[in-house]
């Protein structure tokens, strides 16, 4: 039979093979990962848009009027049948996102909407100076009285977001994980301007016209740690200002609400870290 002594020693010895064992599996097990990790995404959108006014000045022809209160639409491209288009026709966007703070989970990002604009075929307000005189008036503005408004090619929404990420669920074998984003940001708008009004046209362009803030609340499902669907809902607003139209500029305001379903893949990168 062990003495007193000899009992404590055996207890010192098994306890510490215990615990030896035991951070050794602990340290096999804790999970490795990279530093950063960056993500990609490509999707469609629907959108609504706010009434606005539009500010016409053509100085040269003696114009200077408002469109007051005009509607205007989107023109989503697959409306007439999935796929039916080229892949860059419909309204679309990417996200393109770097992580800046692993342990805040924050992250830039890119982040682009090709959406369309499309102001046709209705009667709206004209008040101020037309041709040289006061005019304050409902006129037709359609197709046959030479009238159109488009920002077809389009709208276009470029922002640097600040994006913060919450964890909402992880499968036990990681091959789902189910997120929330909040985002946020700033940038110009890129229009593609192509106009004419009361017959008399623009030569369709590309220009930057001016700004936009967004605010987007996102759901992102992760599966097998790299591939994710994405379906987020996004306000914006824009001022577009020094649109080139015939001999002058235009400029407007409105709000938009966007309807996003993207599909993307996020990356890890940088070094191996415990």
């Amino acid at each position: 039979m062990l003495g007193w002594k000899q009992s404590i020693a055996v207890a010192i010895v098994v306890v510490s093979c215990f615990h030896s064992v035991s951070f050794a599996q602990t340290q096999k097990t804790k999970k490795k990962q990279r530093k950063s990790e960056m993500y990609f995404s490509w999707g469609y959108n629907k959108e609504w848009y706010t009434h606005s006014t539009i500010r016409v000045m053509q100085p040269s022809l003696g114009n200077d009027y408002k469109l007051v209160g005009v509607t205007a639409h989107d023109r989503p491209g697959w409306n007439d049948g999935l796929f039916s288009k080229a892949l860059s026709i419909p309204q679309y966007n990417y996200r393109l996102g770097f992580l800046v703070n692993r342990k805040k989970d924050l992250f830039f990002e890119i982040n682009f909407d090709h959406t369309k604009y499309i102001f046709e075929n209705q009667n709206v307000r004209i008040k101020g100076t037309f041709n040289g005189k006061a005019t304050d008036a409902v006129v037709p503005f359609t197709d046959s009285t030479g009238s159109y408004y488009y920002l077809n090619n389009g709208a276009n929404f470029l922002l640097f977001n600040l994006v913060k990420r919450w964890h909402i669920y992880e499968s036990g074998n990681k091959n789902f994980r189910l997120d929330g984003l909040g985002k946020a940001g700033i940038g110009p708008v890129v229009p593609h301007v192509e106009n004419s009004f009361f017959g008399q046209a623009n030569d369709p362009h590309f220009q930057v016209g001016g700004w936009n803030v967004g605010f987007e609340g996102a759901v992102r499902a992760t599966f097998f740690k790299y591939a994710y669907l994405e379906f987020a809902n996004k306000v914006d607003y824009a001022g577009y200002s020094g649109l080139k139209i015939y001999q002058g500029k235009a400029r407007q305001m409105f709000g938009t609400y966007e309807m996003i379903l993207s599909i993307g893949v996020t990356l890890p990168t940088g070094k191996v870290i415990q």
